[in-house]
């Protein structure tokens, strides 16, 4: 039997007079599958983020968020079901932490008692008591994870989660995100700090004034881009040149000196590359092979080398 995808969009559309912010989108997110959804600003984004919370209607196609139509005036129950994040938190600066969150919990039916387990996993039972005006920013942004977090969500939507954020809660973030999937939640993240996303979500959809450019694993959308494979070596004093020559026809040779040796090679090549290297003859010291990162992919679609 076919799965229920948690959100799908079927050539979704929404124009504001002549400017089609969300053009012709198709889309399925599976129940426990993260996604990354990147493009530039302006891309379209922020208004599929409208539109899966029932902010804003389409203006053609279709979508279903939760197996219900999110804009629909009977789908309030869905939409409790949905944590939100926006990429700029805004609070009322008089209130507590925690009055907040106890707000929102009211909002959503969530138990009060989540309250303060959900400020003790963000890290802010100790500040909890004091006015929001007095919090910086990474705290503000904890506070709005928390209150997306109430009322265990089926559907997480994450604009830009970490801003802010020192390393040792980006980590603890992440690790909350993988269970919370694990358990069934579907997260959709907008981000820009690409490299943290590269083994932290199961598929990017890269957005392009705003129509789907590309979707799929990261292996996947490498394949497509077909960006070259990095090589970086070091051999014995006097080893380098004489390495270089016998790997040399086919690769790009970035880099060569008596110690190292840098170059390239098209992913179906790199195998091949491989097996010369350990066959040369040359004592290999070390190497370090790099897939194309998640930067360059982006870069590669999002500057029109890709389907559109």
């Amino acid at each position: 039997m076919m799965s229920v995808a948690a959100v799908r969009l079927e050539a979704l559309s929404k124009r504001y007079g002549t400017v089609a912010a969300v053009d012709g989108v198709s889309l399925a997110v599976e129940a426990g599958e993260c996604l990354a959804l990147l493009g530039h600003n302006g891309a379209g984004k922020t208004t599929l983020f409208k539109l899966m919370l029932g902010l804003t209607r389409p203006t053609g196609g279709r979508l279903s968020v939760l197996d219900e139509d999110p804009g629909a005036r009977a789908a309030v129950r869905v939409r409790r079901q949905i944590g939100f994040l926006p990429e700029n938190v805004s609070f009322h600066d008089a209130m507590t932490g925690r009055e907040l969150l106890r707000y929102y919990a009211r909002l959503k039916d969530a138990p009060r008692g989540e309250c303060e387990r959900l400020l003790e996993r963000v890290g802010l039972v100790q500040a909890a008591g004091g006015r929001i005006k007095t919090y910086s920013k990474g705290m503000r942004q904890r506070l709005g994870l928390a209150q997306a977090l109430l009322g265990a969500p089926r559907l997480m939507l994450l604009d830009e989660p970490t801003t802010g954020l020192d390393p040792t809660l980006r980590d603890s973030f992440y690790a909350l995100i993988r269970e919370m999937t694990a358990a069934g939640t579907t997260v959709v993240l907008s981000s820009h700090a690409l490299t943290e996303l590269e083994a932290r979500t199961d598929r990017v959809a890269i957005m392009k004034q705003g129509r789907l450019n590309v979707c799929g694993t990261l292996a996947e959308l490498r394949r497509a881009a077909s960006l070259p494979v990095r090589f970086r070596l070091t051999v014995p004093v006097d080893d380098g040149k004489r390495l270089a020559q016998r790997i040399g026809a086919g690769v790009n040779l970035a880099r060569v000196n008596d110690h190292a040796i840098e170059l390239t090679c098209p992913p179906a090549e790199k195998m091949a590359v491989l097996r010369e290297i350990v066959t040369s003859g040359v004592a290999v010291e070390d190497i370090d092979i790099q897939p194309p990162s998640l930067d360059a992919v982006y870069a590669h679609f999002r500057n029109g080398e890709g389907p559109s």
